[in-house]
């Protein structure tokens, strides 16, 4: 794997995990339920850090929420589930850290909005506020600026300035600039609160992915805390997927980033879980980490009006993601594994060939033969209907993990 790092930054401590410091990337999630639903929240989190989240961050807004964390945190350690638990704080943080100490205790990481922790002297004194409970807690913060959040004064500020001498710079180049001056700003007052560097983690966070490039490039110039990455609201399904990795894609390629999330909107009852797969292959398409066995799967064209192979890729996708968990906690390695699904005999005995199992199934026209290749080399030819080969394909990935990958 690339050890590609051209942003140093210091490590700092979450829970067991070290973010920075030449720590690996690692992949954030937040869930989506009521906090104060202890139940559901703990589950949440842990469905989430099943599926490949290392952080996991809940919202605490109001007094049930924080009273809800202790229970929370309890529930995901009863199941086994170590990952940090991340709170997130907007306008009345200090309030609640400081009326919850029990809260503050149970947290692993605060994150702290500064656009969002008050006006005027309040919102230094308020902000400092948690700084001192996370110094207190030996717990580290992580300084979020949004651009949606932004300081209205500092950004105000910046604009007469630019119109007073006359700069030409756009609104966007001064909203840019101004989120990175609220993080670093907000990173000298946590440290003149008793903050240690290896207790801070900055985000600048926006919506469009150029000025997130621009924004974190200025960043990395400037500061060695860990960086997290994030479009602030990066959509539905395919423009969420997308605009996500054009900006983190460069990022993480030119070594700046530290943690990921991939802020997807869900669908209305959909899976939370899907953020954690997509920030997961982002980082693995890059080489950075890897997760889960690959599935390679062909696209599909006129000479594939079959959907047998459509089918059966999606099938052993989420046969894997199901299996993911039992496999991770008991054989090392077998997240390198690779498969392939293929569609026909174009690319299929290539494809299936270079993958540690891979199928190539009959285009049209062709003989109904799916020969199926094992580290390279042709193993046995299976033949039969959708929910057969399923069955015989997913018996190999079994027998090939037991053999390659054996239990600790």
């Amino acid at each position: 794997m690339p050890t590609l790092k051209l942003h140093r930054t210091v490590g700092v401590k979450v829970g067991h995990l070290q973010i920075g410091g030449g720590a690996p990337v690692a992949v954030q999630s937040m869930t989506i339920t009521d906090t104060a639903d202890a139940r559901a929240t703990a589950q949440q989190c842990v469905e989430l850090a099943e599926a490949g989240a290392e952080l996991v961050r809940v919202t605490v807004n109001v007094p049930e929420a924080a009273a809800a964390v202790p229970e929370i945190k309890q529930r995901m350690l009863d199941q086994g589930c170590r990952a940090p638990l991340i709170g997130d704080f907007h306008y009345n943080g200090h309030l609640l850290l400081t009326g919850f100490p029990e809260c503050a205790r149970a947290l692993d990481k605060y994150r702290i909005n500064p656009g969002n922790v008050g006006t005027g002297r309040r919102r230094d004194a308020q902000f400092a506020t948690i700084c001192k409970v996370a110094r207190d807690q030996g717990r580290p913060v992580r300084i979020g600026v949004n651009a949606g959040s932004l300081n209205q004064a500092l950004v105000v500020e910046r604009m007469q300035e630019n119109a007073d001498r006359g700069r030409g710079r756009t609104s966007d180049e001064i909203i840019n600039e101004c989120m990175v001056i609220s993080a670093l700003e907000s990173t000298s007052l946590a440290l003149d609160s008793g903050l240690g560097r290896d207790q801070i983690v900055i985000s600048c966070k926006t919506s469009r992915p150029r000025d997130l490039v621009d924004v974190y490039r200025a960043l990395a110039r400037q500061t060695e805390q860990p960086l997290h990455l994030g479009l602030t609201e990066a959509g539905m399904g395919v423009k969420g997927l997308v605009w996500s990795s054009a900006a983190m894609g460069v990022l993480l390629h030119e070594g700046i980033g530290d943690t990921i999330r991939v802020s997807l909107t869900p669908r209305p009852g959909g899976d939370r879980r899907e953020e954690v797969y997509a920030a997961c292959e982002l980082l693995q398409s890059l080489g950075l980490r890897s997760f889960a066995p690959s599935v390679t799967a062909c696209p599909g064209c006129g000479r594939t009006t079959s959907t047998t192979f459509q089918e059966l890729a999606e099938r052993i996708q989420g046969y894997v993601r199901e299996k993911m968990p039992e496999w991770k906690a008991a054989r090392d390695g077998v997240e390198t594994m690779t498969l392939a699904v293929m569609g026909c005999v174009v690319n299929g005995p290539g494809e299936s060939k270079a993958a540690s199992i891979g199928i190539s199934l009959p285009g049209t026209g062709e003989a109904p033969n799916c020969p199926v290749f094992i580290d390279g080399r042709h193993a046995l030819t299976l033949r039969g209907t959708h929910d057969e080969l399923a069955a015989a394909f997913q018996d190999l990935v079994e027998d090939y993990v037991a053999a390659h990958y054996p239990l600790r």
